[in-house]
């Protein structure tokens, strides 16, 4: 097993808040709750967890993935002639955790009788196999993680109030990335050690990198970086490496932009009488004699705009006027515009 692939990378203060309860949470076996969106980490969380204390095997329980009659031989296991089919006896998932921790992700998705059934193994550490008489023992750390808000869960009827509460002891959230976003550059430098190589991303192509949102969050991120690495023998990744949503991303930005900064639509002129005479045009203050406005001028209005439609986000306005960020803050200093 690869375990350079479950590790927290990123210094973010939200990232330390989360490396700081994993060091803690490691040296107990109090039950947590992981709560993020799709693709922030939770699986690499909770085995973060249970590396601490190494203790008993990890057991991943996918509930999402469970799905009909066979969910409950799934987890509890069941013995040979239960239902038709069942030729030998089979051990569960909640039985091959028994010392040491199980992660039950995407909790929200576990039918109510199941929730029942498992909050039954949590209170009293046994359970009994499909088409069994006896009770088998096993005791392990429960860790659940859920992308649902399990506490509307609870009021819509739909998730049991009493696991709820049994679960929720230790909560952590995982904050998306685009919250977290100077993270990003660690991200990447993390996934391209692993693929080894030497690659190197480029200025432009960063910049994209960091203002993009990243829906699904750092398995988006990773995606990304091995598209550009599977298509781009190096050592330079460019802004032409980056997978087709990126580039969507990029072709929706400038369109935005461009739309922006075309001239608005005159105003309707206010009514005049036939008697008033048209006024004359207002001369530019800073166009010379000739009524040429120098080019200087016109590049600081050009980045003014860009920083106006950005909102200040230097990384896209940068992008959008198709220079790199170095030239910009070298423009904003010599145009004396260091704190747009």
């Amino acid at each position: 097993m690869d375990e350079t692939r479950h590790i927290l990378v990123g210094q973010s203060p939200r990232t330390r808040q989360v490396l700081h309860l994993i060091q803690k949470l490691g040296k107990c076996r109090w039950p947590a709750l992981l709560l993020g969106e799709t693709g922030t980490g939770k699986e690499v969380v909770a085995r973060a967890i249970h590396n601490i204390s190494a203790q008993g095997p990890f057991v991943t329980i996918d509930c999402s993935s469970m799905v009909g009659p066979l969910m409950e031989s799934e987890l509890f296991g069941h013995v040979k002639g239960a239902f038709t089919g069942a030729a030998s006896a089979k051990i569960g998932l909640i039985e091959s955790a028994n010392g040491g921790t199980a992660l039950f992700d995407e909790i929200g998705e576990l039918p109510l009788d199941l929730q029942a059934k498992l909050l039954r193994v949590l209170q009293e550490k046994e359970f009994r196999p499909v088409g069994s008489v006896t009770t088998r023992r096993s005791d392990f750390r429960i860790i659940a993680a859920t992308n649902r808000d399990l506490a509307k869960e609870v009021e819509k009827g739909t998730f049991r109030r009493d696991l709820y509460f049994r679960l929720n002891v230790i909560n952590i959230r995982l904050a998306p990335l685009r919250e977290r976003r100077e993270d990003i550059p660690a991200l990447i430098n993390h996934f391209l050690a692993r693929v080894g190589g030497n690659y190197t991303i480029t200025a432009e192509a960063m910049e994209v990198l960091l203002s993009y949102d990243w829906p699904g969050n750092v398995r988006e991120l990773e995606n990304c970086i091995q598209h550009m690495v599977a298509i781009n023998s190096g050592p330079l990744l460019h802004v032409a490496d980056l997978p087709s949503n990126l580039q969507n991303f990029i072709l929706q930005k400038k369109s935005q932009y461009l739309t922006a900064a075309a001239a608005a639509p005159p105003q309707a002129a206010p009514a005049q009488t036939l008697a008033a005479p048209a006024p004359p045009p207002v001369p530019d203050p800073v166009a010379g004699p000739s009524g040429v406005i120098p080019l200087a001028e016109l590049e600081r209005r050009a980045i003014l705009n860009a920083l106006e439609y950005t909102k200040g986000d230097r990384a896209i306005a940068a992008h959008l006027l198709g220079i790199g960020r170095t030239t910009l803050y070298r423009k904003l200093k010599e145009y004396h515009m260091e704190n747009r």
